[in-house]
């Protein structure tokens, strides 16, 4: 039986065309990065399954490709549970990896602590347009600092990099997950219920004002709660005032100090931006990953229609590996979607070196060729990018392919 060619369900072949955009994209991502003082580190693809497992990760905790035991330690035969086989599992993204890495070598890395990481990561997810089960992943997290300078310079970095990407009026939507608990507590519903009256409000882009009402009531919550609740969502405010608004209908349910920390943030984003897009507060912004415990961020590019990265604060998922908590945070690219994008708008990487190509007629040899090829050597060494490749009986496909590739001159060597 013949091996099957192809890949596996979620994930895919990256052709030529799409690397080269790809790598461009990193280049520009790390180059960028490295101007705000980030610093490259890398870790494992694989973690320890009780650091996966640790009740952090939110529903990717139910996505993770787990790895068996090897050699003598596996023993499936007389395995009574998952974890006397399990050990390991693909990391499902990077911030659990950094916060482990932070955690084993902080006594070696300054204060703060700015950090970036580029890599795969792999979810077993449905997959979809922009969704794959190996997908790249580009993160910034700094992790030390404890005042909002940490999220102004994240906002900061991670909208430099798109607009240097050539994107344009994108939304940059912020809240606040303790403006979240207060807007729940000052309705009414018990804490032990935040999160699923958090799941329902996530929706609210999708099944509505309406909607959200109807899944509340139908998952058991009084009418006055419910219809005390969603009148604070009636506020269209989503700049700095719309959060006063809200804190003034709060009161004392939320803490003055928050809300001026996020006014800052919006502000101080504003003033100093340099490309073009809008900060938007959006008090219906939940994230659901299980670690965030302030701001947090969206990256809404219209045309994509979804999210294209996101970030928070994290401030206590460092102290699940040290016993001490360690402010931290961060901000995701979504680089897979930004490639995407790039790919369907026919994007061409711009100052690419001059691509040329010498096709070679099949019976040259000898000094003939050698003279061909020290050619080709000094033009690659005056910076231009030289193919040389025998030349094909259908030549006109073979030069149409290659400009495909982005060869635009060709040169021809007869014998």
């Amino acid at each position: 039986m013949a091996l099957n060619k192809k890949p596996t369900t979620g994930m895919r072949d990256i052709l030529p065309e799409e690397m080269r955009i790809r790598e461009y994209v990193q280049n520009v991502i790390s180059e960028t990065y490295a101007k705000f003082g980030f610093t490259r580190i890398e870790t494992p693809c694989v973690e320890n399954i009780g650091n996966l497992t640790s009740k952090q990760g939110g529903d990717n905790e139910k996505l993770i490709f787990k790895i068996l035991k090897r050699g003598e330690k596996l023993d499936v035969a007389n395995a009574a549970t998952e974890e006397e086989v399990v050990d390991g599992g693909l990391r499902y993204d990077l911030t659990v990896p950094l916060v482990r890495y932070y955690s084993n070598n902080s006594a070696n890395l300054p204060t703060p602590f700015k950090a970036l990481q580029m890599g795969n990561v792999w979810r077993a997810d449905r997959p979809q347009r922009g969704r794959y089960r190996q997908f790249m992943q580009c993160d910034i997290d700094i992790l030390g600092e404890p005042s909002n300078l940490a999220e102004i310079e994240l906002i900061l970095a991670t909208t430099t990099t798109l607009g240097k990407l050539g994107f344009k009026n994108f939304e940059i939507r912020i809240n606040e997950r303790r403006i979240l608990k207060a807007m729940a507590a000052y309705a009414g519903f018990s804490e032990d219920s935040y999160d699923s009256v958090f799941i329902t409000l996530d929706k609210m882009d999708k099944i509505g004002l309406d909607g959200v009402k109807a899944e509340l009531l139908e998952n058991g919550f009084a009418e006055d709660s419910v219809d005390k609740y969603l009148k604070l969502f009636e506020n269209n405010d989503t700049t700095s005032e719309g959060i006063r608004k809200i804190a003034d209908v709060l009161g004392d349910f939320l803490d003055a100090e928050i809300r001026e920390n996020l006014i800052e943030i919006i502000d101080s984003v504003e003033s100093t931006k340099q490309a073009e897009f809008k900060m938007v507060f959006d008090p219906t912004l939940v994230r659901g990953m299980g670690y965030y415990t302030g701001t947090i961020f969206e990256i809404a590019i219209p045309e994509f229609g979804g999210s294209c990265g996101g970030g928070g604060r994290y401030d206590k998922m460092v102290g699940k590996f040290t016993g001490n908590d360690v402010p931290a945070c961060g901000f995701s690219i979504g680089f897979e979607r930004i490639v995407l994008l790039l790919t369907e708008s026919g994007f061409k990487v711009p100052g690419e070196a001059g691509k040329v190509a010498y096709l070679i007629e099949k019976g040259i040899g000898g000094e003939k060729l050698c003279e061909i090829i020290a050619k080709a050597q000094k033009a690659r060494e005056d910076g231009k990018q030289v193919l040389v490749v025998r030349m094909n009986k259908n030549k006109k496909f073979q030069k149409e392919q290659l400009n495909a590739q982005g060869y635009e001159d060709f040169e021809e060597f007869f014998k």
